[in-house]
């Protein structure tokens, strides 16, 4: 937290400054901390001068010497820096007293401690088995979790069941209507080929589709063979949902079924809640006719045509509730704004799931809400956003996040060892269930084993399958959100380069360095008496190694694990640079015990790293 210790600092001097001055403080000062991108310029800058200029209406270079002489009389120089430098045209650089930092190098960084957030992820339609882009989700979700936990979260974890929509039904008239003889070892795997055959017939029968319609029914009712069908489908499946998620590290506290929402009452709740509103309605004419709509503050009648209607609608014409419906029920109960509650029991250890004859709970009344859904969904989320300010819950609105992004396909090298046609020779090949194209996470995970395993000279450490499960995490993870990921199965294996391979190496050699100065040198890393004048690869690892803090905490409000990765992977390379240009164990005895330390800093900023983005920490690859 180096940065926002110095933002601090500053942000004080300025305020004095004012007062000094007699110049009102109109609104807080944002001091703006960056780290110079040229050693030479300093530590840390700021630009505040410049900022202040108008206000002051006094010279950058002016202002910057005032605050300077604040900085120094208020013992700022003595505390955290020993040189602050004044450049034109304004900017206050700032250097560091790194044998003080050394003391407390990986203080804790505690954002919200104690506050209550839930995070949904995963949810899954529950009708087949899981592929590479629903991991997406979930490794974004997962790291989301371990971060917020890092600076002081209390983190519930959601994975939300939908065994009332159109893709469990889809299999289940397909389980019914449509044969299959085919050797599986998954029921997951055989429902795949189950719902790509049921859209294929659904094509050339039309008629099927009617008996979507009436599985639907039958599965909101409840208490009817259909619906018991589509129950035993789901929870299997989910069973293996979660087995699948087990390699990555990836777990739940709460598994929320969508017809405990609805045969429970939830729904009506809200339903009586919502009807309170001007902005809820049943539409008499038109097009809607029949549906119960919650209408945008600012939209026209035009606007029902838009392609966003059907979301707008909560509950259709006859009678069957959106997905939008049942998830603004969850969220008002996310927050403890209903009445109600659910009934839980045991799923498996550790995992709790709603049920109707089950025993009282402490879940929900959530202070943060965070969603991680694709960016397709983006629109349904602004309407749940929407539902909780129209009902006078503002600040409970302002509290639901969701996290975007991109969707996932296949580059086409991995499309072709899949058996996808890759003639038409597209930059990427997109995944479809209804098609029956697409990865299968258990799939993936054998393919990306038999890779590691063939690229390893040394296979006395961590097994070819954790390192497997890690690359493919950290692949995922590595990317902006918004971004569509183009699923390369070689790339996510490279030793070098932006890799969890690559990070776990270096963790590795850490570890092993370390090892060997106390075994063989009987060193154990510790703060140096005296720091010796850094060489420039030690001095940009120190540098780095500084913003540990800071980037957990940026993340942490940014909600980007991608940054998590970014910060990683340059640390790694800096490391690797250290070790390569500076000998460690064969250095003079001063030089030696500081290198060693060096390279115990980043063994434990590393290791918190990996544990945030769930990638193991090996002792030995």
């Amino acid at each position: 937290m180096l940065n926002q210790l110095l933002a601090a600092h500053i942000e004080a001097a300025v305020t004095k400054l004012l007062d000094e001055l007699d110049l009102p403080q109109a609104s807080p000062i944002k001091v703006i901390i960056e780290q110079p991108s040229h050693i030479e310029h300093g530590d840390y800058s700021t630009n505040i001068a410049m900022q202040l200029a108008k206000v002051l209406r006094k010279p950058p270079m002016h202002i910057a010497q005032l605050l300077q002489a604040r900085l120094e009389q208020d013992g700022f120089i003595e505390n955290r820096v020993y040189k602050i430098e004044i450049v034109p045209p304004g900017f206050i650089n700032l250097f560091i007293s790194w044998k003080q930092w050394a003391h407390h190098p990986l203080a804790a960084a505690e954002v919200s401690p104690g506050l209550k957030v839930v995070i949904e992820h995963t949810s899954i339609n529950p009708n087949k088995s899981a592929h590479i882009g629903h991991l997406r989700n979930s490794c974004i979700g997962d790291t989301l979790v371990r971060l917020l936990q890092r600076v002081g979260y209390q983190v519930e974890v959601h994975n939300y069941i939908d065994d009332l929509g159109n893709q469990l039904a889809d299999t289940v008239v397909g389980l019914l209507h449509t044969p299959l003889q085919k050797e599986h070892v998954r029921f997951g795997d055989y429902c795949w080929d189950i719902y790509s055959a049921i859209n294929k017939e659904y094509q050339a029968n039309s008629k099927l589709t009617e008996q979507r319609a009436h599985v639907l029914h039958n599965l909101e009712e409840g208490n009817n063979n259909l619906a018991w069908v589509g129950m035993l489908v789901a929870e299997r499946i989910v069973r293996e949902h979660i087995e699948e998620m087990q390699p990555f590290g990836i777990d739940y506290d709460l598994l929320v079924w969508e017809s405990n929402i609805v045969r429970e009452g939830f729904w009506s709740s809200a339903f009586a809640l919502l009807q309170q509103t001007a902005l809820f309605y049943q539409e008499s004419e038109g097009k809607l006719a029949g549906c119960w709509v919650l209408k945008q503050p600012s939209s026209t009648g035009e606007e029902a045509e838009s392609k966003h209607s059907a979301d707008k609608v909560l509950v259709r014409s006859n009678g069957i509730l959106t997905y939008t419906a049942k998830d603004i029920a969850y969220h008002l109960w996310k927050f403890g704004l209903l009445e109600k509650d659910f009934r839980y029991k045991k799923f498996s250890e550790g995992l709790w799931t709603t049920y109707t004859a089950g025993s009282k709970e402490a879940f929900g009344n959530a202070d943060l809400v965070i969603n991680v859904i694709d960016h397709r969904q983006e629109y349904p989320q602004m309407m749940v956003k929407q539902a909780l300010e129209a009902l006078g819950y503002s600040e409970q609105a302002a509290q639901l996040r969701h996290v975007s992004y991109g969707v996932v396909s296949l580059s086409p090298g991995s499309a072709a060892e899949l058996g996808i046609h890759t003639t038409d020779k597209k930059t990427s090949y997109a995944m479809s269930g209804r098609q029956g194209i697409g990865i299968k996470i258990s799939h993936l995970l054998d393919l990306m084993e038999g890779v590691v395993e063939d690229k390893r000279s040394d296979k006395t450490g961590i097994s070819s399958r954790t390192i497997a499960a890690a690359a493919i995490r950290y692949y995922l993870l590595r990317f902006n959100l918004h971004t569509e990921v183009v699923f390369d199965l070689q790339q996510a294996t490279e030793i070098s380069g932006n890799s969890g391979v690559y990070l776990m190496y270096s963790y590795a050699r850490a570890v092993s360095l370390i090892n060997k100065a106390e075994q063989e040198l009987h060193i154990v890393p510790a703060v140096p008496g005296d720091f010796p004048e850094m060489e420039k690869a030690e001095y940009a690892l120190l540098r780095h190694l500084a913003n540990w803090q800071d980037t957990l905490i940026a993340a942490s409000r940014e909600l980007t694990p991608n940054s998590i990765c970014s910060y990683a992977f340059d640390l790694a390379t800096l490391f690797n640079n250290f070790y390569a240009v500076c000998p460690i164990l064969k250095a003079d005895d001063e030089r030696k015990k500081f290198r060693v330390w060096l390279t115990s800093i980043f063994k434990q900023t590393l290791g918190d790293a990996l544990n945030v983005l769930g990638l193991p920490a090996p002792d030995r690859m």
